[in-house]
């Protein structure tokens, strides 16, 4: 068994991003806020002003004004638990195979809260249940798909050439109540700040260095993702 890293939600740090940050409060909950769909024939009809967050505010109380009546990309979603890609992330996404682990983490700023600080945070995750290749679908399978994973932000898009998508288990998947801190800020030579594994999580994770883009990071050593797994709350009864 092994895990990835991805990263993923409104970004402040990339153009497509969004320009913003969801928020983290002060007991630990967040908002999980998806970047804005760049596809103008998505058949997504929600915008963040009409989705209610969990926190029971709008998702355009906490971005920026330009994006309120904006559809999002949810992706990767959390009602049938699908996370697709068309991009170089899609090759790591073929890496996966059932039973693996693939956490999700994003970029949060505290509101009214002086407890957490503005970093990375584990906020979900998925037990892989199949993956998805859909240059590989015949038709009737990609319509067959399509109808199952209808939730999914890419099988709302009318181009699915290239599109990988991963599918989490019912049972072993989730986005967490409370989001998990695994940064740190360090400062670049040239003075620039960026986010890279906090300390503690070296050692849990045995990884390193800059996690602050999303290129996927992967954790094959049997230790380190049996302490993924603690970190997240995955039960053994989870497991396949």
């Amino acid at each position: 068994m092994k895990a990835m890293l991805l990263r993923v939600g409104i970004d402040k740090g990339i153009k497509k991003g969004g320009g913003a940050l969801a928020p983290i409060f002060d007991d630990g909950s967040f908002e999980y806020i998806p970047i804005p769909e760049k596809d103008p024939n998505s058949h997504e009809i929600r915008t963040y002003h009409n989705i209610v967050g969990r926190c029971g505010l709008p998702f355009s109380s906490f971005i920026p004004e330009k994006l309120k009546n904006k559809i999002p990309h949810y992706d990767p979603e959390f009602e049938t638990f699908t996370y697709g890609d068309p991009t170089f992330k899609r090759k790591s996404l073929l890496k996966l195979n059932e039973g693996d682990l693939l956490a999700f983490y994003a970029g949060l700023t505290p509101l009214d809260t002086r407890k957490y600080r503005k970093g990375l945070y584990f906020i979900g995750y998925f037990l892989i249940e199949r993956i998805l290749d859909l240059n590989m679908l015949s038709q009737f399978d990609l319509l067959n798909y399509r109808r199952l994973y209808h939730n999914n932000a890419h099988f709302k898009r009318n181009y699915l050439n290239d599109v990988v998508i991963a599918v989490g288990s019912k049972q072993g998947s989730k986005l967490l109540e409370k989001a998990i801190p695994i940064s740190k800020e360090k400062l670049a030579k040239n003075g620039v700040p960026y986010h890279a594994v906090s300390s503690e999580m070296e050692d849990v994770l045995g990884i390193s260095g800059s996690i602050q883009r999303s290129m996927p990071r992967f954790i094959r050593d049997e230790k380190n993702v049996d302490n993924l797994r603690k970190v997240l709350g995955i039960l053994k009864e989870d497991l396949f």
